[in-house]
């Protein structure tokens, strides 16, 4: 296992991680039994901000005020009172459209990335797992 279930609880633990995509429903799992809320966002096939900004925001049941911008992303990520639980486990799967050096899938790692830092903050785990390439297809 890519991420260590015992510690999902603990906000200085979480954040971004690269994950093998076949842990996801362990962790997703693991995240319930901890008391967290997991949601899955699958971005496999997904090219482009837009595409990718309204995946994460369906995934999220973000309200419908959400500016679809990476701003209202960032702000979203660091809300999320709609969504109230002790925590948070946001699962990416992505395949070849989405990977490094591709500005759009930069910025969101850089958005997951500060949101997470956000959340530990308020002693809150929120972690972004972000599929592997060479397991997201």
């Amino acid at each position: 296992m890519s991420a260590p279930l015992p510690l999902l609880a603990d906000p200085a633990r979480a954040g971004l991680y690269l994950v093998a995509a076949a842990d996801f429903d362990a962790l997703a799992q693991a995240a319930r039994e901890a008391g967290l809320l997991a949601r899955q966002v699958d971005l496999r096939g997904c090219r482009g901000k837009t595409a990718l900004l309204r995946r994460i925001a369906e995934a999220l049941d973000f309200p419908p005020t959400f500016g679809g911008n990476w701003d209202a992303l960032a702000d979203s990520l660091r809300d999320l009172g709609w969504l109230p639980a002790g925590g948070y486990v946001l699962t990416l799967l992505r395949d070849a459209p989405l990977r490094h050096g591709d500005r759009t899938f930069d910025v969101l790692l850089d958005v997951l990335e500060e949101a997470a830092l956000a959340w530990a903050e308020r002693g809150v785990p929120f972690w972004a797992l972000v599929a592997m390439p060479d397991t997201a297809g």
